[in-house]
């Protein structure tokens, strides 16, 4: 009979652990299925059962070093014996040859478990790592920049403000420098913004981008009808009945017209559309040089006139 004992037999012990829980289950079946549990009457309990079965005695010390905790070493040869023979065996060499292969299929198992958790989490990882490097690398930097449709000038003499139009989000919105341009980031392969300006007609433009080429053109139609109202405001015209004609046939009847102060007079003021022509085209009115901020129109009249009126030079 072997006496040698070796300590990578502690998967062995703890087999034979759970095989004298079980045979004190049968005496005891209240008892706690865990032997790393056992406390006060079940150590007590575990000691009677020893003795009267194999008449062996185990302190309580022994049991909490060897039985309760996972001690780094096994405990001697006749202690292991005698622990084989309550629970059925001849003595510990008989347990180990009649365990051997249940020892094997129970510590097999724990490395490939930590490969079906650590693999997909390193896969996962890794995954998002590229996709995060694909945004960065495909992200370009694009200039779009504004354009008169009539004389081809860059239009830097008016506010621009771009709304980009995101699907299932909402518009984004940019203000034009001052060259009439505006910088956009994206990492997709088209866009599609609407542009608003006082003086021009509001579009909606769609490109494709070429990672190329990444200054873009966008051509914007004058709004006439703005630009003669400002026009108006600001010249000497001699002809003022026809100037009015003109006006009476660019307004609707019951357009409004909204007179916007300065941040230093806060407020609002609203005109009827001949009390708008009236202070626009008769001597000493006071309107005068005024700055277009928004129209709205309907069947080729306007509607609605927001404007503000420019602070004379001093």
């Amino acid at each position: 009979m072997s006496t040698f004992v070796k300590n990578n037999d502690l998967p062995t012990f703890r087999m034979l652990k759970q095989k004298v829980a079980e045979r004190m289950l049968q005496s005891y079946p209240g008892i706690n299925p865990v032997i790393s549990e056992w406390k006060g009457q079940e150590i007590v309990d575990f000691q009677e059962e020893l003795l009267k079965n194999v008449n062996a005695h185990i302190s309580e010390k022994w049991f909490y070093t060897h039985m309760k905790s996972s001690h780094p070493k096994l405990p001697r040869i006749d202690m292991l014996n005698l622990l084989s023979r309550y629970a059925g065996y001849a003595n510990w060499d008989d347990f180990r040859y009649e365990c051997s292969d249940q020892t094997v299929a129970i510590v097999k198992p724990v490395n490939p478990n930590r490969y079906f958790i650590f693999v997909p989490a390193l896969v996962l990882v890794a995954l998002g790592i590229l996709f995060l490097l694909f945004k960065l690398l495909s992200t370009r930097e694009y200039t779009f920049r504004f354009y008169d449709a009539d004389t081809a000038e860059p239009i830097t003499s008016t506010i621009i403000e771009v709304s980009v139009l995101l699907p299932n989000e909402s518009p984004v919105s940019h203000l034009c420098g001052s060259d009439g341009s505006f910088t956009l980031k994206t990492d997709k392969a088209n866009i599609r913004f609407s542009v608003k300006s006082p003086y021009y007609q509001t579009d909606t433009i769609f490109r494709t981008l070429d990672k190329f080429n990444r200054n873009e053109t966008v051509k914007l139609r004058p709004d006439n009808y703005a630009l003669m109202i400002h026009y108006f405001s600001s010249m000497n015209v001699k002809d003022w009945q026809k100037r009015r004609d003109q006006l009476n046939r660019m307004i609707a009847d019951s357009a409004l017209i909204f007179q916007v102060f300065s941040k230093e007079v806060p407020g609002v003021e609203l005109y009827g559309k001949w009390e708008f022509i009236n202070k626009l085209t008769l001597p000493s009115t006071g309107l005068k040089n005024i700055e277009i901020l928004d129209t709205r129109y309907q069947e080729d009249r306007i509607t609605m006139i927001r404007f503000r009126q420019k602070e004379a030079r001093r």
